[in-house]
């Protein structure tokens, strides 16, 4: 990587150490009032942004390359000096927001989705908040014993995608290695193309979805030939035209971008035609044939791909696990802190052996008071989160570390299913059970996903050479402020759209959660057929060589929602690699833009003003601005991206 070390992205050699930008023997300006503030403020504004476009679309942007984006231009503005130190930290604090949004919205919307079947259920802010809380705490604390694994020892090893674009993004103002300063005409231009393209994606989601102008959601079954193909045949096409999901596909790339829509074409194009020209199947509708099969084989394949991403990461967990008991047991004489390296501070292993011990205690008393209100079931309840959080928890980093991508659904689906068996073999069923397993799923889930987010600002902070100890104790400042925000902003569009319904929001993998979690508690049983059969396919898959979570993914989340992203990969590789910095700051301000307007119209219609057209919305002429719409700003795209 370019103005880092020429030992930055590559194994060292025996003897050779690597030496980060701000020098291990100097202190420079971390914390301070000015990087504390700004990682706050980027942690409400992005937790609020990517709550309600995970809870659209199923896909939860990574805040923290717009984020370092957003606080090197400010430093930038604001002409102050050595602020490298500050603007990571300014990252780290505000990156909490999309990993505890992650784990919030995959799993506790579902409270609510079987809240409207089950009125009797009650959902409460403490108990999303509690769960957000806990869950990010519990991903910090079991992810910093593995810190020097991952980032350290295993340097050059793991390629770190996501780490390597915000370290990028972070350093463009900083000397190269030659020792050349960043030139007047470029210091602060990156914001440019991003705000332009905030505000161009904002505004194009916020008529969309306040004033209905055009139709957002195109679909062959608009036309009368679409229709009968899918009355007949059960073909399909649609796509989502939201700006904020192209963006998103853009920032996935074309590959992975395939691969998911490969798993959409495979259940919409080849499955569903097929169940529906089976014997009492010719009048179902292709909708209701995705929801009863398609998606519970997409469950099954999900599940899977976490239990594999276990069993592939166990050398992973015993190496990292020696290497923390190593750390626990050296004496304090063997590293004097007077002589400690600063950037090799992290928290003592004492204080975090006993910060674990205090997290998990709060989590046992929040399961017991605040959840189920019952001391033997709270503690069955503490016993799974406690031992498969820590099991994944190098899963999680693991899969980071390489492909930049967390199978955090699989796993927490994984984890719902099997908290459900024992549920119901200690005779916790009913809507207890269901509100039970899915805080605990929410628990789960934020801690995997907190885990993987973390490990990439360790990461960052090791390029640089920022102070691992202050990374790791103001991360819990950013996971109480995104955990707060992330409950806030769900009970309002619950109350605004819903997640269940007509123009709902889709909160695809809340829903299956939901679909998993009901049946077992309810004495119904469940598709373990269908289930199995998705299994058996991702072993398949699996062999064959190809990502199992992203094709499983496809198959479960609506195939109007993946279709955008792989237009989005599409464009990425048409502009080229030469083109990617800009296009990616473009992509990024498409999704910070249209997300941020989406939770605006979201509260106006909260608040009671309703500007929706909603006839207009569905009519042919409607659809016509909207293929225009939707071409215009992939043009704007394009040939923004090209532009020098």
């Amino acid at each position: 990587m370019s103005k880092l070390a020429d030992n930055a992205a590559r194994p060292l050699q025996p003897g050779e150490k690597y030496q980060p930008i701000l020098r291990p023997d100097k202190e420079y300006p971390e914390v301070t009032p000015y990087s504390v503030m700004m990682g706050v403020v980027m942690a409400i504004i992005f937790s609020a942004a990517a709550a309600y476009l995970g809870l659209k679309v199923g896909q939860v942007f990574e805040a923290a390359i717009p984020i370092a984006i957003i606080a090197v231009s400010l430093s930038s503005i604001l002409k102050r000096k050595n602020a490298l130190g500050e603007n990571v930290m300014i990252q780290s604090i505000g990156a909490s927001s999309g990993v505890v949004v992650a784990g919030a919205i995959f799993t506790l919307p579902a409270l609510y989705i079987l809240q409207a079947k089950y009125p009797e259920m009650t959902v409460s802010f403490m108990q999303i908040f509690l769960s957000s809380l806990l869950g990010g705490c519990l991903g910090i604390l079991f992810l910093i014993p593995f810190r020097k694994y991952f980032v350290q020892e295993k340097h050059g090893e793991y390629p770190f995608p996501e780490a390597t674009a915000t370290t990028q993004v972070l350093i463009s103002n900083e000397p190269s290695a030659a020792g050349d300063e960043p030139s007047e005409e470029t210091t602060g231009s990156t914001a440019k193309p991003l705000l332009w393209a905030a505000a161009i994606g904002g505004l194009y989601d916020f008529v969309v979805s306040t004033f209905g102008l055009w139709t957002e959601q195109l679909t062959t079954r608009m036309t009368e030939w679409g229709e009968a193909l899918a009355a007949k045949y059960k073909l399909v096409f649609s796509i989502n035209t939201s700006a904020a999901v192209l963006g998103l596909g853009y920032i996935i790339g074309l590959k992975y971008a395939a691969i998911i829509c490969a798993g959409s074409f495979f259940v919409w194009w080849v499955l569903l035609p097929v169940l529906g020209s089976m014997p009492g199947m010719e009048a179902t509708d292709p909708q209701v044939l995705f929801t009863a099969y398609g998606r519970n084989i997409g469950i099954g394949a999900i599940a899977m791909a976490g239990l594999i991403g276990i069993v592939r990461s166990w050398g992973v967990i015993k190496s990292a696990v020696g290497l923390a008991k190593k750390e626990l047991k050296a004496s304090p004489q063997s590293s004097p802190k007077g002589k400690e390296v600063r950037t090799e501070r992290d928290l003592s292993m004492k204080l975090l052996v006993l910060a674990i011990a205090v997290a998990l205690v709060c989590t046992l008393v929040f399961f017991w008071l605040g959840v189920l209100h019952h001391p033997g079931q709270a503690l069955v309840a503490f016993l799974v989160v406690t031992l498969i959080a820590f099991l994944f928890t190098t899963v999680a980093a693991n899969a980071i570390a390489i492909v930049g991508s967390n199978p955090v659904s699989g796993m927490t689906l994984m984890t719902l299913i099997i908290a459900s068996v024992v549920f119901v073999a200690v005779g916790m069923k009913g809507t207890s059970g269901m509100v039970g397993a899915m805080v605990i799923g929410g628990v789960v889930c934020t801690a995997l996903s907190m885990a993987g987010g973390f490990i990439t600002d360790l990461k960052i902070g090791y390029w640089i050479g920022s102070t691992p100890r202050k990374q790791e104790t103001w991360k819990f400042l950013g996971t109480l402020v995104s955990a707060a925000t992330v409950g806030g902003v769900m009970i309002i569009l619950n109350k605004t759209y819903g997640f269940t319904g007509d123009n709902a929001l889709v909160a695809p993998q809340a829903n299956a959660m939901a679909a998993v979690i009901e049946p077992l508690m309810s004495g119904q049983g469940a598709p373990w057929m269908l289930y199995l059969g998705g299994a058996v396919l991702a072993l398949i898959l699996s062999q064959l060589g190809v990502p199992v979570l992203p094709f499983a993914l496809g198959m479960f989340i609506p195939l109007s929602l993946n279709t955008p992203l792989l237009v989005g990969g599409a464009i990425s590789a048409f502009v080229g690699e030469k083109h990617q910095e800009k296009g990616t700051l473009i992509a990024s301000g498409f999704i910070a833009g249209g997300a941020l307007m989406g939770v605006v119209s979201a509260v106006i219609k909260f608040c009671g003003a309703d500007c929706y057209l909603g006839a207009w919305a569905q009519s042919g002429s409607a659809a016509l601005v909207g293929i225009a719409a939707y071409v215009a700003l992939i043009t704007y795209f394009v040939v923004a991206t090209k532009k020098k």
